[in-house]
């Protein structure tokens, strides 16, 4: 019964859980910021693309 009880206080004080949620946590940050820049600048690079295509000339 003690030996329970010393590995509920260790589980406890430990740090680890809170840790990986934090990781979790800025991880999902990181993804939706990652999206979001990679959504902004794709729209960009397509109208810079388009650009370029209207002002080539046709290659018939």
């Amino acid at each position: 019964m003690q030996t329970i009880q010393n590995r509920i206080k260790q589980f406890m004080v430990s740090e680890d859980g809170p840790t990986a949620t934090e990781y979790a946590v800025m991880l999902a940050l990181i993804i939706i910021v990652a999206l979001a820049a990679i959504t902004l600048l794709g729209q960009k690079v397509n109208t810079i693309f388009t650009n370029v295509e209207g002002a080539l000339p046709n290659g018939a």
